[in-house]
Parts: structure tokens; sequence; C-alpha cells
């Protein structure tokens, strides 16, 4: 799956409810990739976020690994985790990723382009053998 979405708080949202229904068309636990496409996705749409440029969501399978990759246009702005003050209220999303996350990092891109991602095993994971389990999808959206 690869989808163009808008660099806003309602893009970031727009990107976990499509991850979790290609995560159900595949057959694969909706948690914790969800969570982590929200991380995501909120940080290219917050800290990545160039006006008038949106963000790529990218799900695939390969082997027992699912990987999520975001790629905001602000590569300049490398992400790094870093703890938050006990009273602040944002600072942590980088902090769940490398929690609920086997692997992640950082790739750049085309300027002015930066890919983060994130991967997790799937092994344990029922498939929709129904459909053959997961495949990469290319930028027409969302398969059924």
């Amino acid at each position: 799956m690869s989808l163009r979405l808008s660099s806003t708080p309602r893009g970031a949202r727009l990107a976990r409810l499509l991850a979790a229904e290609q995560l159900r068309a595949w057959g694969l636990p909706l948690e914790p990739a969800t969570q982590i496409v929200a991380e995501l996705a909120a940080n290219a749409a917050t800290h990545g976020r160039v006006p008038g440029r949106d963000f790529d969501l990218t799900l695939y399978v390969v082997g027992d690994t699912l990987r999520i990759e975001v790629t905001d246009t602000r590569g300049g702005r490398l992400p790094h985790t870093e703890p938050p003050a006990p009273e602040a209220e944002s600072g942590r999303g980088l902090l769940l990723v490398e929690a609920l996350a086997d692997k992640w990092g950082v790739s750049p891109g085309l300027p002015p382009r930066k890919t983060v991602w994130a991967e997790i095993d799937v092994a344990q994971a029922p498939r929709n053998l129904a459909e053959g389990g997961p495949r990469l999808f290319g930028a027409e959206g969302l398969s059924s």
C-alpha cells in the first residue's frame, strides 16, 4: 500500500485509519503497527511539514517483516529520540516507535525528502491465505 496524504493532523489520522484497513485485508494484527503509523504520520504532519507538500505512507511485507515507511519533504530535519520533560505534553512519539518496532531508522531520499521507517516481525501473525497474504501495492491505494 502506498498513499500520499496531506501534511495535516487530518492526514495523519487518515494514515492510521487506512493502514488499519490494509492490515485487516492482509489478515495481520492492527497493533502495534497502527500505533507506529500514527506516531510517524503525526511527526510528518508536525515536524516534517512544509506548506503545500504532502507526506507518503507505504506499507509492505517482505518475508516475515512488515515495513512501515513515512516520507516527508523536510530532509534536513532528522528525527531523534530524547526523553521529554516529565510535564511535557508531547515529545514521546519516537520513544513509542522505538519501544514498539523491532527496528526503526531514517533513510535520506532525493532532496528534500527523508523516510522514517519501522519494521515489525509478523512471523506469528495469521495471514489471509485466501488472498495469498500481504503484497506490495502501488499508488492506486488500498486493495480489497
